[in-house]
């Protein structure tokens, strides 16, 4: 008796050291009802990505807005960093073609220099400072709105009037072809650093 007993026992405590506890239970049924991401769709959605800003699809597969406190401060980084990529993808490609191939730039033999690692030692002190001294005055003046309650990228420049008239949801349909341009500048400019390091060659052959 003692024996059958002991084995009933030794039994019934490897079966529960298999069984899901409670709170495992209660994490893969939270799993199962989770909403899931739109651009990744066998990854739940982020909890911050709830699609209230613009060109929110849920994609964080790094879980990056989980441990960033400001969204809009990150949202201006990547609006930032987007604009800089499609000036410089731009740049890139109409100073080693421009029209019919010749190629678009300030007159001067110093400014003929395609490569871009290469350029800013051709252009000399005054040409980098001049470019500096830029980028400081936009910065300077634009800084402050990155803490305010505006929208992210907004430093009220609208020169040519591209958003007069708009609805707000056409104005929101602009902002999200901005940020997905942004977002395939930066990847064009990472693929035309890589490619010009390793091949030192025109971008488009």
């Amino acid at each position: 008796m003692m024996l059958r007993n002991t084995v009933i026992a030794a039994i019934v405590a490897a079966a529960t050291a298999f069984a899901p506890s409670k709170s495992q239970t209660r994490a893969v049924m939270t799993e199962l009802n989770a909403e899931m991401s739109k651009s990744v769709p066998f990854l739940v959605r982020p909890e911050k990505l709830d699609g209230s800003m613009v060109g929110d699809v849920g994609f964080d597969p790094m879980g990056l807005s989980e441990i960033q406190v400001d969204l809009k401060y990150a949202r201006w980084a990547e609006l930032k960093h987007g604009r800089i990529c499609m000036l410089a993808i731009v740049g890139m490609v109409t100073q080693e073609y421009g029209p019919m191939g010749s190629g678009w730039h300030v007159p001067g033999e110093q400014f003929t220099q395609t490569d871009p690692f290469a350029a800013p030692a051709a252009v000399g002190l005054a040409g980098n400072a001049q470019i500096f001294a830029a980028m400081a005055l936009v910065e300077l003046t634009t800084f402050y709105l990155h803490y305010g309650e505006g929208e992210p990228g907004d430093i009220g420049w609208d020169f040519l009037g591209l958003l007069d008239g708009k609805s707000d949801a056409e104005v929101r349909r602009t902002m999200e072809q901005e940020i997905v341009h942004c977002r395939l500048a930066m990847i064009a400019f990472t693929g035309a650093t890589v490619q010009t390091l390793l091949y030192h060659e025109n971008l488009l052959g």
